[in-house]
């Protein structure tokens, strides 16, 4: 059972209808005496809604620049500013012209972000900060590889970390620009998390060369392969991020 007041994961596990009927029962009770809290909530219950509406079509549909996960993040925090950060590459595309502005223009959208920067965010929001949900997890008696095949096909096979002491043990689906995307999280016995990530290469196949490269706290490990771009995100300064840095048989 869980504690009361409800922490922010009893919350979001009562969003995605993860309580069993005693606790779900609970926090409807503290919701309605607690109406900012029950405010935010339902702020949670529309984001979900919209995201998973999304990903019910991800697959044969452009995907929708609303869901990016920097953009969920801001709504769920601050639930007021929605604007997308790339506006500001587009302007300055636009304030472009002749013909090399036009150059200027498709350097600028293609080098706006440094490589695989949506599998870092993701990372913080799912791996750091638990703001979004698994869909997927090994615990439910299911197998990793299978749920991630239902949804790449031609995808590389899981990495193997067993050696490491890395384990997969959850799985959730995104929606990006590029079209839609799945981060698998791997853990050791001591809690320590590590990222898989796939998603398509975009409408232009901007396919990665080999590479490496730190964002803030956090090591990524990039390549493509099987039409697909993948990034294995760690933290950084860790014995997981110099192996995932050594390593060639990604």
């Amino acid at each position: 059972m869980i504690s009361m007041p409800p922490s922010e994961r009893d919350l979001h596990a009562y969003v995605d209808h993860q309580l069993n009927d005693a606790d779900r029962r609970l926090v409807e009770t503290y919701l309605a005496s607690n109406p900012q809290t029950a405010a935010q909530v339902r702020a949670w219950q529309q984001d979900a809604q919209h995201l998973r509406a999304a990903m019910s079509g991800a697959l044969h549909h452009t995907a929708n620049p609303d869901l990016d996960p920097a953009l969920i993040r801001q709504r769920i925090k601050r639930q007021s500013r929605r604007h997308l950060a790339s506006a500001a590459v587009l302007l300055i595309a636009v304030s472009v012209g002749g013909l090399s502005g036009w150059q200027a223009r498709e350097m600028t959208l293609v080098s706006a972000q440094p490589p695989m920067t949506d599998a870092l965010q993701a990372y913080r929001l799912i791996a750091q900060q638990g703001i979004l949900p698994a869909d997927f997890k090994v615990s439910d008696d299911g197998d990793m590889q299978a749920w991630l095949d239902r949804y790449f096909t031609r995808a590389n096979r899981l990495p193997d970390l067993t050696d490491s002491g890395y384990k997969p043990v959850s799985g959730r689906l995104l929606s990006t620009e590029q079209g839609p995307a799945a981060m698998v999280v791997y853990e050791d016995q001591g809690g320590h998390k590590i990222s898989f990530y796939v998603r398509p290469p975009g409408p232009k196949n901007n396919l990665l060369p080999r590479g490496s490269r730190s964002d803030g706290e956090l090591q990524a490990e990039y390549w493509s392969g099987a039409g697909y771009n993948y990034a294995m995100v760690s933290p950084s300064d860790t014995p997981a991020a110099q192996r995932l840095k050594q390593t060639t048989q990604f």
